[in-house]
C-alpha cells in the first residue's frame, strides 16, 4: 500500500513535469551560470564564518558542561563535560583549512590548539614523568599546585588563575610545549594523563579532582579554577576568530585584498599544506614512524581518529564549497571544484574521488576505534593490521596533494609552496633523530 502511494506520487510529479515542459511557450533552457572567482571567495569567507561560529557555539556548550561539573562534581558531570569536548572539536577541525595561508588565522591558532603539551606544566603527574627537562625550565612548574612560581627569575603571583596568568605562562620561555591555553590544556583537565601508551585507554582523571569536600590529588579548587578560566579564555579566542570572518571582518579583508589570483592561492595552499604537511605527516606519518602515542593529536581523549577526520572533512568543504553546520543546516555556493572543472572535468573528477577515498580511510580509522583500537593503538608497534590502516590515510592524503598541485596548475597560479614534513620528505632524518 504505501509503495503503491509512493509510486503514484512519483507518477504525478513526472506527469506535471512533462506538462510543464510541453505547455509553457515561454520556457527555455536556462543558461549555466559562470562561477567567478570572487564568488568562490566570498563563499569560502562564509564558511569560514559559519566554521568558527559553530566552534563557539559548541565551546559555549562545553562551557555549561564544564561549569556543572565544578559545581557539582560526579562521575556524570565530567562524563558530560568530557562528551561536550568532543563536541566542540567536530566543527573546529573543520576549520583547520583555513589556518594555512591565511595569516590571520595561523598567528592566531597556537592560542587554541598548540599541541603537544607538557602536562606537568598544569598540574600532577605520573611519577615516570620526570621533575626536568633539558629544553624546558617549566617542565613540572604545575601552575595548579603553586599559587607562586618562580619565571626568570622573578616570583609571580599565581594565587588567583586569571586569563592575563595564562596567557602570560602560555608557551612561556618561547617553548611551545608550555601550553597554558586552548582545547588540549582543557582536555588535559578532563581527561589526565594518558599513561596506557599503545595499548587500549584513554585518560582517567576522577571527578574528585575537581571535589573540594572531597579532593583527590590536591588543590581541588585551583583546578576547577584553572579549567573554568581556561574555557572562558576558549570562548574570548574564538569569539574574535567569529569576528574577524564576519562581514567587513579582518579575515575577509586580508583574504580580498590578495585579488582574485591570491585569494585562490590561499585556499589551495590551506587544503594542500594540511593534507600533506600537517596531516599526511606530523599528525599521522610521524607517530606511525616513530610507534609514539605522544604523537597523537587529542591524545588524553583517544579522539583522535574523529580529529582525523574533520580535519580531512575541512579540507573536502573548500573544495567542494559547503559546510553543514551543527544544526544540520548546509552553507554551499560557489566552489574551487566548479573553478577547476571547467578547466579541466577530469582533474576534478579525480580530486573529488579522491577526496572520498580520504574519507573512507579516515572513516575505516573510526570505525577500528569504535572497536577499541584507537589511533594510539593503531600505529603501535607488532601491529600491522592496525599500521596499515593509518599508512592508508597517509597514502590518500597524499594522493589528493597530488592532485591538488594539478589544480595549481591549471588555475595558472604561482608562488605556491605547499607545507612538506621530514617523515614523508625525508624519513632518514626521522630515524637518525
Amino acid at each position: 500500500m504505501i509503495m503503491t502511494f509512493r509510486k503514484t506520487l512519483i507518477a504525478v510529479a513526472l506527469t506535471a513535469a512533462a506538462l510543464t515542459g510541453c505547455n509553457s511557450a515561454d520556457t527555455k533552457p536556462v543558461a549555466a551560470v559562470e562561477v567567478t572567482p570572487q564568488a568562490v571567495l566570498v563563499n569560502y569567507a562564509d564558511i569560514a564564518h559559519a566554521t568558527y561560529e559553530d566552534s563557539l557555539i559548541t565551546a559555549k556548550a562545553m562551557q555549561k558542561a564544564i561549569n556543572a561539573l565544578v559545581s557539582n562534581p560526579t562521575e556524570a558531570t565530567l562524563a558530560a563535560a568530557r562528551e561536550a569536548w568532543v563536541a566542540a572539536r567536530v566543527p573546529y577541525q573543520q576549520s583547520e583549512a583555513y589556518r594555512f595561508g591565511n595569516a590571520i588565522v595561523d598567528d592566531w591558532e597556537g592560542k587554541v590548539n598548540a599541541w603537544p603539551l607538557d602536562e606537568g606544566l598544569i598540574d600532577y603527574v605520573a611519577t615516570d614523568y620526570g621533575v626536568e627537562s633539558d629544553e624546558n625550565p617549566f617542565y613540572s612548574a604545575n601552575i595548579i599546585a603553586n599559587p607562586r612560581l618562580n619565571i626568570a627569575g622573578q616570583e609571580v603571583d599565581a594565587s588567583v588563575i586569571t586569563k592575563q596568568l595564562l596567557q602570560d605562562l602560555h608557551e612561556i620561555d618561547d617553548v611551545e610545549a608550555n601550553v597554558a591555553t586552548g582545547y588540549h590544556a582543557i582536555e588535559f583537565l578532563l581527561w589526565g594523563q594518558d599513561l596506557n601508551g599503545t595499548r587500549p585507554g584513554a585518560g582517567n582523571r576522577p571527578a574528585s579532582d575537581f571535589d573540594t569536600a572531597n579532593c583527590s590529588n590536591g588543590s581541588c579548587a585551583r583546578r576547577a579554577q584553572y579549567l573554568t578560566v581556561a574555557t572562558e579564555l576558549l570562548i574570548d579566542d574564538l569569539e574574535e576568530m567569529v569576528a574577524a570572518w564576519a562581514d567587513n571582518g579582518a579575515g575577509r579583508q586580508e583574504l580580498f585584498a590578495k585579488g582574485d589570483k591570491g585569494g585562490l592561492a590561499t585556499m589551495l595552499t590551506g587544503m594542500g599544506s594540511l593534507a600533506y604537511g600537517e596531516l599526511a605527516g606530523e599528525r599521522t606519518k610521524l607517530g606511525l614512524m616513530l610507534h609514539d602515542p605522544e604523537e597523537e593529536h587529542d591524545c588524553f581523549a583517544d579522539n583522535t581518529h574523529w580529529s582525523h577526520f574533520y580535519d580531512a572533512k575541512g579540507i573536502q568543504n573548500v573544495y567542494l564549497g559547503e559546510y553543514t553546520r551543527v544544526d544540520g543546516s548546509v552553507v554551499k555556493g560557489a566552489s574551487l571544484s566548479a573553478l577547476v572543472k571547467a578547466a579541466s572535468p577530469a582533474v576534478d573528477s579525480k580530486l573529488r574521488g579522491e577526496l572520498n577515498s580520504t574519507q573512507q580511510a579516515a572513516q575505516a580509522m573510526v570505525n577500528a576505534a569504535r572497536q577499541g583500537a584507537t589511533f594510539d593503538v593503531l600505529i603501535g608497534a607488532n601491529n600491522p593490521q592496525g599500521n596499515q590502516l593509518v599508512q592508508t590515510f597517509v597514502d590518500s592524503l597524499t594522493t589528493e596533494t597530488r592532485s591538488i598541485e594539478q589544480a595549481i596548475t591549471l588555475l595558472k597560479l604561482d608562488g605556491i609552496e605547499l607545507e612538506g614534513s621530514d617523515s614523508l620528505d625525508n624519513p632518514q632524518a626521522v630515524v637518525a633523530e
